[in-house]
């Protein structure tokens, strides 16, 4: 059984930083795809970041160049550092991942293309809120 717990949300004005944090429980054998998503309400989960076992990620377009995925296999902890946020990246936070795929597996492109997308596990979310 594996756990996500995000962690590290809050309110900050645009151009400010914030990190989150994703504390992952369990263990698993087999390449791994890590991603964050994204959610406002009435809008479906848009797909962020994702990051996989050789470490490649990939950004949506929408955060490219101002946000970074990454993981600390060490201490099973995923992070999003988000810098120079903007209002439209006022969202609910969830961390996901796929486990036990073979080993050619690499994050789908469909996940930081923002396509509809559904993972083996989900956290709960942390709440982000920019204001301008």
């Amino acid at each position: 059984q594996v756990q996500l717990v995000e962690s590290g949300g809050g309110a900050v004005q645009a151009g400010g930083s914030l990190r989150l944090s994703c504390a992952v429980s369990g263990y698993w054998f087999g390449r791994h795809c890590m991603a964050w998503f994204r959610q406002v309400p009435d809008k479906g989960r848009e797909g962020v970041a994702t990051i996989d076992t050789s470490g490649t990620t990939s950004y949506s377009d929408s955060v490219k160049g101002r946000f970074t995925i990454s993981q600390d296999n060490g201490k099973n902890t995923l992070y999003l550092q988000m810098n120079n946020l903007r209002p439209e990246d006022t969202a609910m936070y969830y961390c996901a991942a796929e486990i036990e795929r073979p080993p050619s597996f690499s994050c789908p492109p469909e996940i930081a293309a923002g396509a509809p997308y559904s993972t083996d596990y989900w956290g709960r979310g942390t709440q982000v809120t920019v204001s301008s």
